[in-house]
């Protein structure tokens, strides 16, 4: 197929591709602290940023990182960090900070071997867990895992649209194989990106008021220093943004916070299905190890086995909808990981003892192959 006007062709790495992403998606401010496997990132946001007129700070530690994302949010820029797990642990604080404050960033965390130190420049998929629950309380999130350097850069964009567009911090959820692998990727032309800005208020400063409830579910955000002023606090609070001990306010925010996700799943979760319109087994894969599985499927028709392959792209929330459709003639779920069993349990849950389940795991820093898929699949099909 020709290409589309003023795209072009060009070998990138993960890193390197989720850069041009936020740039593309319009982040002028990059604030993180080096980490293998994700410091790539931020050589390249030192690198570019200037560039197009940003700022790009490199920090004392995590901690900070998230600190000075939140605030550059709150002044109206879009705002993203990049870490791998250690950094990722420091940074739940803060990132349940952004959950109640509904400041929008993203995070890129280049998932390595763990816990602590662990291995750090062998890859892993130890944090899926983490991005959703590693901050404390009843929070919503959202996190996004790709599978190719091309989605390093799309689900970039992606991340922040969402992110914008539901107040929320956006986690993209990488390994080291995708991350440093090199793939040739066409970028897509800026004209055929969707890029989403906050919606601001259209009301007088006086009038306004920072966490009213909406139909949407998301409040207008009035970037700080353009005459809006308001509280931002990490309490429980009011629709104005002062803490709160009163039911009748804690409660409306509460649902609000989770409504704003749960009613718009639809435009939230996405997910890719390969061959499982009559596959009899599904593999569950996800990030480096959903190339194996792909692999494997193929390799596992080949000898008459009718497997298939559910790939979560949005990875938190988890797709319910795209696991009941392929239980509709699955009778056996296959979910290969690179940790002691993680989404299993998502997979579990939703599954509810329906079909048979089985577990794949490498936990030594090294990739499950497709051959390892593969007799996995003859040995439970």
């Amino acid at each position: 197929m020709p290409k589309e006007r003023n795209e072009h062709p060009t070998l990138m790495q993960g890193n390197e591709a989720v850069v041009d992403g936020a740039l593309a998606a319009g982040c002028s401010f990059f604030a993180g602290y080096p980490i293998t496997p994700a410091s790539e990132i931020a050589e390249r946001f030192s690198l570019k940023m200037p560039r197009v007129g940003g700022t790009f700070i490199q920090m004392e530690d995590e901690i900070a990182s998230m600190g000075a994302i939140i605030g550059a949010s709150l002044a109206g820029v879009k705002a993203m960090t990049a870490t791998s797990g250690p950094g990722f642990s420091l940074m739940q604080e803060n990132l349940g900070f952004a959950c109640i404050a509904e400041a929008p960033v993203v995070v890129a965390n280049v998932m390595r071997g763990g816990p602590s130190t662990g291995l750090p420049t062998s890859p892993s998929q130890g944090d899926v867990q983490q991005a959703r629950w590693g901050t404390h309380g009843d929070h919503t999130i959202i996190a996004l895992t790709p599978s190719s350097v091309k989605e390093c850069y799309t689900l970039t964009v992606r991340a922040f649209n969402l992110s914008e567009k539901y107040r929320v911090p956006v986690i993209l959820l990488m390994d080291e194989v995708i991350a440093h692998m090199r793939e040739k990727v066409v970028i897509p032309s800026p004209e055929s990106l969707e890029v989403f800005d906050r919606v601001r208020p259209t009301v007088p400063p006086d009038w306004y008021i920072p966490y009213e409830d909406t139909p949407w579910g998301v409040p207008p955000m009035a970037p700080f220093g353009h005459g809006y002023r308001y509280h931002v606090t990490g309490l429980v609070h009011d629709p104005r943004g002062f803490p709160t001990a009163r039911p009748d306010e804690i409660i409306p925010l509460m649902n609000r916070l989770q409504r704003k996700i749960d009613q718009h799943l639809e435009d939230i979760q996405t997910w890719e299905s390969f061959m499982t319109e009559d596959a009899t087994l599904t593999v569950v894969a996800y990030g480096c190890v959903a190339r194996s599985a792909r692999r494997a499927v193929v390799e596992a028709r080949e000898k008459g086995i009718r497997a298939g392959l559910l790939r979560p792209v949005t990875i938190w929330p988890f797709c319910n909808k795209a696991l009941e459709e392929v239980l509709r003639s699955s009778s056996v779920l296959l979910v290969p990981e690179m940790n002691q069993g993680q989404l299993v349990l998502e997979v579990l849950r939703a599954n509810q003892g329906q079909v048979r389940v089985f577990t794949l795991n490498r936990v030594d820093g090294n990739i499950i192959t497709p051959e390892e898929i593969l007799q996995r699949i003859e040995e439970v099909v």
